[in-house]
């Protein structure tokens, strides 16, 4: 599933943020290359507890993830698109990740949102209809541990 793309010019990185960007393009070229149903529900387990990720928050993922990868940066909106996702959530944040389809002419496409928006996209929102969403998740993320309130037990 991809669009012809290329970035203009590839982002720089500084070498501390390599290796989780590395990290998280590799597991999405894993992913990717699952059914749509399992890609599903491999992220919607990733994006447990995580907050909404900003715009800049998923751009800054995006532009680390077309840094580390010359395929990503290219026309592999499907892996660029998981890569950024799992990036966002190992800082501790999710964004909406998106596929979706275009009838005429016919293209398919996977991207992410922020703030109610396309991140880094050529195309302007409502151009591709949507066919598989994972958003963040609803209410305040969870913390790992509960919160007591009050004087302990004796």
């Amino acid at each position: 599933m991809s669009v012809p793309f290329t970035a203009r010019t590839r982002p720089r990185l500084p070498w501390r943020e390599r290796p989780a960007a590395l990290a998280a393009v590799a597991a999405a070229h894993v992913i990717a290359r699952r059914p749509p149903a399992r890609i599903r529900a491999l992220l919607t387990a990733a994006r447990r507890g995580a907050a909404p990720a900003t715009a800049a928050q998923a751009g800054a993922a995006r532009d680390a993830v077309l840094a580390v990868s010359l395929s990503c940066a290219g026309q592999g909106c499907l892996p660029r698109s998981i890569a950024t996702a799992l990036l966002c959530r190992l800082r501790g944040t999710w964004p909406t990740w998106r596929t979706g389809v275009r009838a005429y002419p016919f293209t398919a496409h996977a991207w992410v949102e922020a703030d109610g928006r396309p991140v880094d996209e050529p195309h302007p929102p409502g151009y591709y209809t949507p066919t598989i969403t994972v958003a963040p998740e609803e209410g305040p993320p969870r913390t790992s541990r509960p919160e007591t309130s009050g004087p302990a037990a004796p």
